[in-house]
């Protein structure tokens, strides 16, 4: 008997080894993966709200979530009525699997599966058909997760892919598709309808089938009173709630940026955004309703940044995702365009602080020639005399281009490059157009930058995900920026800038208000021109609908708006053009007063053009001048000649002055007697040949008229313009011959070399 058994022992033993040793050399060459499952994406908002999802190749979302992630009760439920011995099984429940052999041999239909949790994940990642050689291979896919994975891990992998119906896999993605929240914010009958919903996730579908759905969940309940998990009190409770759920929909709100941070986080499987969901809503929404108001195939773009934490709150890359004819799914803010004016105040800062400018200096808004410039608009459109602060807010070429001449457009361009705002362009040679939008720029760096006149002078690159951290990088000095702003303000709580490139191809607009930057831009994806879009016409109201949602927000959220309080280093001072400087009011040198914002207590004087600077008979403010006791001009060795200073506007801004503000009413007439010996300081530029509303006509016979002019005064080279086009370029006091065919009204200017200019009105009949 004993040799028997032995032998008996001995068998079971050796194919005991045998199975393990199979089992094992099956585990090497079959090794378990579960990352062919792991091929889905969820970007979230900041709450965790799911905005956009990237299913796997058959279409089927997942959530992932942890085990702590969803409610303990939850679980409490889902292995009471699943699998009430789990922590204690090795994956296989013989027990459970003769049971339901039995239910279903004597009632000749499946009663109970006698799956355990294991054997069901072992099923949900390895489907297999319902055959022998099928079930076997469940067994052995079961027992590879327990040996590979804790009770944790395996109870993980079932709640994520579980089915939920359609291509829902998982209580995350399912907790969020038919109840609108995270896992962790689920009701007790919430969860209990989740747990029994995988049994039959079709026919028990609670959006379609609420009754039966309910049915079910009853029945888990009948199951948690028989074995006593929850009181009668909480189940009777839970069994009144209604079964209601959301109509199901797949997330999606921002698209672009969805796309933009999968390529980013590409192995991530939920991406957590900056996003506020409920502003994306929102924001989404009106760039739909504003688009039907644009021309055909026009998109536009909306970027949100909150610039206390450089946090992205909304990104709206085109004005439709699914809107074909306007590519609404070419994202338009990491697009490289035309920024138009919008470089402007970047410009004026970097000014501030070089000493160059004050918010109230005299610059000038004057036509002017150069290798890379050629005005334009010559007979109207120019200002004059203008402070720097209205040169911005009114976004005028001329002064800006003044500045960057003498800033230096290669200096210009290599700073905002270095804050992480490169400037392309097709030669990549920095020159004074890139002031005027005659370089690329993407919208996320833009709206980076501007970061500048928020935070104290410090850019910050957008944060798209919290785990981002927050670099600051030094552009300007905290007064500058404070003095930029305060030029940008149009109101209490909006500073802002908007641009126009050229061709009308881009149409922007920039906001600072006390919690928020703004970017919008407007135009055709494939760059074509729409006559008539200019940044203040087709982005600046979409910016201003913007800012008064986001003002409103914070209202509603009882969120005080932190002002930007002046810094130390800025004060206010009285200055008087032409000179930029403090004078008494009384002075007769204070021709106009203004009341300037100051960097350090530093004054500059009245910034000159780059040819003024070249040539010193251009100079423009204090001329000391020699006069005698009449108050005529002498030369300084004259008897009776006394010293006088005069202040003296600009060469190329006597066209646009006070007729006492001139240089020939504030220079006196020069005494013959004893006469300033040399070139005089200073000579107005005319047109000879020609009057101001004259009326030409052509001899009998002839069709056109030729008219023989000469530039009188003036200094150096001369451009002559007709209706706005070159047509003849001479030197000093060289004749130019016109020739006029075309009949009706003309004009004609001429500049000069210092920036003087003449101008002519006059019809041709």
């Amino acid at each position: 008997m004993k040799k028997h058994f032995y032998k008996l022992f001995k068998f079971v033993l050796i194919l005991l080894v045998l199975l393990v040793g199979s089992f094992l050399i099956a585990d090497h060459l079959f090794p378990l993966s579960i990352s062919q499952n792991k091929t889905t994406q969820t970007v979230v908002a900041e709450d965790e709200t799911p905005l956009w999802r990237f299913a796997d190749q058959n279409g089927v979302w997942r959530y992932s979530v942890s085990l702590d992630e969803v409610p303990d009760y939850y679980l409490d439920v889902l292995l009471n009525y699943e699998d009430r011995y789990f922590y204690d099984h090795i994956g296989i429940n013989p027990v459970s699997l003769v049971r339901a052999a039995w239910q279903n041999i004597s009632n000749d239909r499946i009663i109970s599966g006698g799956s355990t949790l294991s054997m069901q994940v072992a099923r949900l990642l390895y489907p297999h058909d319902r055959t022998l050689l099928g079930k076997l291979k469940q067994l052995f896919r079961t027992l590879q997760l327990e040996l590979h994975y804790s009770k944790k891990e395996i109870l993980t992998l079932y709640i994520n892919h579980a089915p939920y119906g359609g291509t829902i896999e998982g209580i995350g993605a399912a907790s969020w598709s038919y109840f609108g929240k995270h896992p962790k914010a689920l009701t007790r009958s919430e969860a209990v309808l989740l747990a029994v919903l995988p049994q039959a996730p079709s026919r028990l579908r609670p959006d379609r089938f609420p009754e039966r759905a309910k049915q079910a969940r009853d029945k888990v309940l009948d199951r948690l009173a028989e074995y006593k998990v929850w009181s009668n009190d909480l189940i009777d409770q839970v069994r009144r709630d209604e079964v209601w759920v959301y109509p199901r929909k797949t997330p999606q709100l921002a698209p672009l940026l969805a796309y933009r941070l999968k390529q980013k986080y590409p192995n991530e499987d939920i991406i957590h955004s900056t996003i506020d969901a409920s502003l994306q809503y929102n924001l989404e929404d009106l760039a739909i309703n504003r688009a039907a108001q644009l021309p055909p195939k026009t998109s536009l773009a909306i970027l949100v940044v909150d610039h206390t934490d450089m946090t992205v709150k909304a990104y709206i890359g085109s004005a439709d995702f699914n809107d074909k004819e306007r590519f609404g799914q070419v994202d338009m803010i990491s697009a490289l365009r035309s920024p138009g004016s919008t470089l402007k105040p970047f410009i004026y800062a970097f000014a501030i602080d070089d000493g160059m400018i004050h918010s109230e200096s005299l610059l000038q808004d004057v036509p002017r020639i150069t290798t890379d410039y050629r005005p334009t608009n010559f007979d109207e459109g120019f200002n004059g005399p203008v402070s720097a602060s209205d040169a911005l807010s009114k976004s005028l070429n001329l002064p800006a281009v003044q500045l960057i001449e003498l800033y230096g457009p290669k200096r210009f361009a290599g700073k905002l490059a270095g804050i992480g705002l490169p400037l392309s362009s097709i030669a990549n040679e920095p020159n004074i157009s890139y002031i005027l939008g005659g370089a690329s720029v993407r919208m996320d760096n833009l709206v980076s930058a501007y970061s500048a006149f928020a935070r104290h002078g410090e850019v910050s690159p957008l944060r798209f995900t919290q785990q981002e951290p927050l670099i600051n990088k030094p552009l300007i000095s905290d007064g500058s920026a404070w003095i930029t702003r305060q030029m940008l303000i149009n109101n209490n709580l909006l500073a802002y800038k908007t641009g126009t490139s050229y061709g009308y191809r881009d149409a922007w607009a920039i906001g600072i208000n006390p919690r928020y930057l703004i970017g919008v831009w407007v135009g055709r994806p494939d760059g074509t021109p729409v006559v008539g879009q200019y940044g203040s016409i087709s982005a600046m109201p979409i910016l201003q609908h913007v800012n008064s949602i986001l003002l409103n927000r914070e209202n509603r959220l009882n969120r005080p708006l932190t002002a930007y309080e002046k810094p130390e280093s800025v004060s206010s001072i009285k200055i008087c053009w032409p000179l930029g400087q403090p004078l008494p009011e009384s002075d007769a040198n204070c021709h106009r007063q203004k009341t300037a914002w100051v960097l350090n207590n530093i004054v500059p004087p009245t910034l000159s053009t780059y040819s003024e600077l070249k040539n010193n008979i251009y100079r423009s403010g204090w001329i000391t001048i020699w006069v005698n006791e009449q108050g005529k001009r002498v030369a300084a060795d004259c008897p009776g000649a006394q010293k006088k200073q005069v202040a003296l506007w600009p060469v190329s801004l006597e066209n646009f002055l006070l007729t006492k503000e001139k240089r020939r009413n504030l220079l006196p007439p020069i005494d013959k007697h004893c006469p300033v010996m040399g070139q005089d300081i200073f000579s107005p530029l005319n047109i000879v040949g020609l009057n101001d509303k004259q009326l030409l006509r052509a001899l009998p016979g002839n069709n056109q008229v030729t008219v023989d002019l000469t530039p009188e005064g003036g200094y150096g080279e001369k451009w002559w313009f007709l209706d706005g086009n070159l047509i003849a370029h001479s030197m000093d006091s060289d004749k130019v011959a016109v020739t006029l065919s075309q009949k009706g009204e003309h004009f004609l200017l001429l500049i000069d070399e210092s920036g003087q200019i003449a101008r002519v009105k006059f019809t041709f009949n």
